[in-house]
């Protein structure tokens, strides 16, 4: 029988242990009083464990191409029949998985019932610092010893949860190659005097992000509008890319769509004016949008609010359609570790046996979830690579004895 240690009691430590613990002694080693501290904070408390839509584009990596290696058909399925193995019935809404109970407790006591059934133990309160690899063997902290280690310490995101990024230093002496590790699933930040007047408000948009003024992406859902920048889901999927942008000196500006249902601003407003009369430009945009919002987009066009519409000049309705189409806010900044929720940026997955999870480097080492080179949007893409790359590492060490 092998020994097995994993460092660190999160969601993809958690599943590799009960995976390794066929023939083999198994150990995690996790430096909070409790495993699984992180998880019970997903999806609000609730859990969103999977999510049906697994496009390789809500997938981010300076490998984007080796993603397709460990997304899988295959690796996706057995997510799934291991979660209705263990007793999870998920209620999807909009193919967003979570449990039925909508509780995340829910997954931490199934997976730990499950890893208990199998014989795994858990040490807690155990800040691994020191890895040595010693004649086939690895000593932790020059007292334990194991055959096989599983590294699972997470990223640096959200630090209070005990992520504060040791795995990726403890790889770094093991002769790993790190990719810059940067917040992601966070808040973005900018400067403008006009953000403390629409602080609090929350409005249905398209969002779109520009580096140097070319296109990248876009998200179309709710965006939070805070005294410092702007927030929400669909802001939070820009994040990443936009702290890499930044780091590389790069302009970043998401482009605000208010009215994202609208094909021709300027028709519709037109034919708006000719059907709701008599009332001023604040008051035909109040309808449509937050009052708070108009007041700042018609500051920004330079049109006073006891306006009509018919008395705007060309110049002035030209800036109110770009104002309520293309409103451009420039980032100048985001949120640090301590609030995202996950990072861009990890071991290089070149350096990973994407059929194992095994260092290239190093035989007997596996690398699994946040610390990898890997990140996904909002939606369970997160935890669906810390489960399969979990299950990877864990059921190849479980079939070697």
């Amino acid at each position: 029988m092998k020994k097995v240690v994993i460092v660190g009691g999160g969601a993809s430590g958690v599943i590799a242990s009960i995976f390794a613990s066929k023939n083999n002694e198994v150990i995690i080693l996790e430096r909070n009083s409790n495993p699984l501290k992180k998880l019970l904070l997903t999806g609000n408390g609730k859990c969103n464990y999977f999510n049906d839509n697994q496009d390789i584009s809500n997938y981010n990596s300076s490998n984007i191409e080796l993603i397709e290696q460990i997304v899988t058909k295959n690796n996706l399925n057995s997510v799934l029949d291991f979660f209705d193995r263990i007793g999870i019935v998920p209620k999807i809404k909009n193919g967003y998985y979570y449990p039925y109970s909508n509780l995340s407790n829910s997954i931490k006591e199934a997976l730990l019932k499950e890893a208990n059934l199998c014989g795994v133990k858990i040490k807690t309160d155990y800040l691994v610092e020191d890895i040595k690899r010693i004649n086939n063997k690895f000593i932790i902290n020059n007292e334990l010893e194991c055959d096989y280690l599983i590294l699972s310490t997470g990223s640096k995101a959200c630090p209070k949860t005990g992520s504060d990024g040791i795995g990726y230093d403890i790889l770094k002496k093991l002769g790993h190659k790190i990719i810059k590790v940067s917040p992601a699933l966070t808040q973005v930040i900018g400067n403008e005097s006009y953000f403390k007047d629409w602080a609090g408000i929350r409005a249905e948009t398209k969002v779109s992000l520009y580096e140097n003024d070319k296109y990248v992406t876009e998200q179309i859902g709710e965006v939070q509008f805070t005294k410092n920048g702007l927030s929400g889901i669909c802001i939070f999927n820009l994040s990443g890319k936009i702290r890499q942008g930044l780091d590389n000196n790069n302009k970043e500006d998401i482009i605000i769509n208010f009215l994202p249902f609208v094909m021709d601003i300027e028709e519709y407003l037109n034919e708006r004016n000719k059907r709701v009369k008599n009332r001023t430009i604040i008051e035909l945009l109040e309808g449509l949008i937050n009052y708070k919002l108009v007041k700042i987009i018609l500051k920004k066009s330079n049109i006073s609010e006891n306006k009509y519409y018919n008395e705007l000049t060309r110049e002035q309705k030209i800036n109110l359609y770009n104002n309520l189409v293309s409103f451009k806010v420039n980032i100048i900044d985001t949120n640090d570790f301590d609030s995202a929720q996950t990072c861009s940026g990890g071991v290089s997955l070149e350096e990973i046996n994407l059929n194992t999870m095994e260092s290239k480097l190093i035989d007997g080492l596996f690398i699994t979830g946040e610390l990898l080179d890997i990140d996904g949007l909002c939606g369970g893409y997160n935890l669906t690579i810390a489960w399969i790359s979990g299950i990877l590492a864990g059921n190849y060490i479980g079939e070697l004895c």
